[in-house]
């Protein structure tokens, strides 16, 4: 049995990433999707509970060889915790490659008997990430085609007029 990890931060969940576990559940016999607790370089719009409760949702038991965990131990420790002998990557543009390149090369380092294997994204969804996505949705734009369902209602609970709050022409 082949066990890979995929893990992230899923602030929020994309259809990015719902579209990387569906394909990797079908090449390994079991996907744990990390979620990273308390990432070290950036803070998180969303607590961890609702990134995972989001993750489960947008799966909606589709996928019963996927499983969802957080961590806040290095990425090859928590492989090692589940077994597990490849580490899942999205890839959507160059500058995904050039940082999971650097990162692949020190995850070698500290635990080669763990492989990288890299999924490039669906054209549907590789122009989507999760700063666009909250950037989209912090100024009121429309969301619904980039992300999970629950995770669109929820970004329009948090904006729902933007950021900017009253239309351009009120402020004048």
């Amino acid at each position: 049995m082949i066990t890979a990890i995929y893990p992230g931060t899923y602030d929020p969940v994309t259809n990015g990433h719902v579209d990387v576990i569906s394909r990797a559940a079908r090449i390994f016999d079991r996907v744990v999707v990390g979620v990273v607790g308390n990432p070290h370089h950036k803070t998180p719009m969303f607590e961890v509970a609702e990134r995972v409760v989001q993750i489960k949702e947008a799966l909606a038991g589709d996928l019963p060889n996927v499983e969802v965990d957080v961590f806040s131990e290095l990425v090859v420790d928590f492989a090692r915790r589940w077994d597990a002998k490849v580490i899942v990557k999205g890839l959507r543009v160059v500058s995904d490659f050039e940082w999971e390149f650097q990162m692949n090369q020190l995850n070698r380092t500290l635990a080669p008997e763990i492989e990288t294997v890299y999924v490039m994204a669906s054209p549907a969804v590789s122009f989507v990430s999760s700063s666009g996505v909250k950037e989209i949705a912090s100024f009121g734009g429309n969301v619904e085609e980039l992300v999970p369902k629950g995770v669109a209602a929820r970004l329009k609970e948090m904006f729902p007029n933007g950021r900017g709050g009253a239309p351009l022409s009120d402020q004048e």
